[in-house]
């Protein structure tokens, strides 16, 4: 048993000797680069100049406003859009259902950069949506030059991405259901409508709260849509999400003490609201 051990570490220490030098040295790293001042010549031991700055700095303040923004809109209207979706895309009445599943999923599979491009075009001054408004006999919208409009394309991008790729987990969740539960309440005189809130819902709630999970783990790490779509975050810094604000401050400032302080409240917001997002949807006695 002992040389079995030994010959399962030795095939297992190149993994392991990679993953200590690509994954826990530069986090280790960056939790120590959080308490220095990288401003000066000499980096010294400042806590005040990263972790003490976050609390009076408005810029970091703004971002942190529109990435809760963000989450607190985007994330419940696409889960519940994904989750009809799902119920839509199960319909056994719905023909070429594989076909309608790759449609709905296909946007994950678009690059950030084409879909950026996409979403900018479409939304500029000159482009189809206000067309179809002046068409319609309503006003043109400065979509990417207004802050209220600009964040309105974000959190439409972000749904329309990835609102097909949560609808096909759902789906699968969906598809768990075992079938018996709906004919017995079809034979009880139970409705449709009232199936879908008090046994599919019910049914699905540890499958919704994983995707609740995974949506608000990558909202706040949220970078490419602001940088993209709205040139860095603008109008002025009305779209800044907290990614964006510590790459400008890592690699436009060369601020690496305050990033990487940035980088772990980050980290901490994210496992904070999904464990609370996890509590609210534990089962209760």
């Amino acid at each position: 048993m002992r040389l079995r051990t030994r010959t399962a570490y030795a095939f297992l220490t190149p993994y392991l000797l990679v993953f200590l030098t690509f994954w826990i040295w530069p986090i280790a790293n960056s939790f120590w680069l959080s308490f220095l001042n990288t401003r000066s010549a000499n980096w010294t031991f400042n806590p005040r100049m990263t972790w003490g700055r976050l609390l009076v700095d408005p810029a970091f303040a703004n971002a942190l406003w529109n990435t809760l923004l963000i989450l607190v809109i985007q994330v419940p209207v696409m889960i519940a859009l994904a989750t009809v979706l799902a119920v839509l895309l199960n319909s056994p009445i719905l023909k070429a259902r594989g076909l309608f599943r790759f449609a709905f999923f296909a946007p994950v599979v678009v690059g950030e950069v084409a879909y950026a491009a996409m979403f900018r075009l479409l939304f500029n001054e000159f482009g189809i949506i206000n067309k179809m408004l002046v068409a319609a006999g309503l006003t043109s919208i400065p979509w990417l030059s207004d802050p209220n409009a600009a964040m309105a394309v974000i959190i439409i991008a972000l749904t329309w991405r990835w609102a097909g790729y949560n609808a096909i987990i759902i789906l699968a969740g969906l598809q768990s259901i075992p079938e018996d539960v709906y004919e017995a309440a079809t034979l009880d005189g139970v409705s449709k409508v009232r199936q879908f809130f008090y046994i599919t819902l019910p049914l699905l709630k540890p499958v919704i709260i994983l995707c609740v999970v995974i949506s608000v783990i990558g909202t706040m790490q949220l970078f490419s849509e602001p940088f993209l779509i709205t040139n860095r975050g603008g109008p002025g810094q009305a779209t800044e999400t907290l990614g964006l604000f510590l790459y400008r401050q890592g690699f436009g400032a060369f601020n690496f003490g305050y990033a990487s302080a940035v980088a772990y409240t980050i980290t901490a917001l994210a496992i904070a609201i999904s464990l609370l997002n996890l509590w609210l949807g534990k089962e209760r006695e």
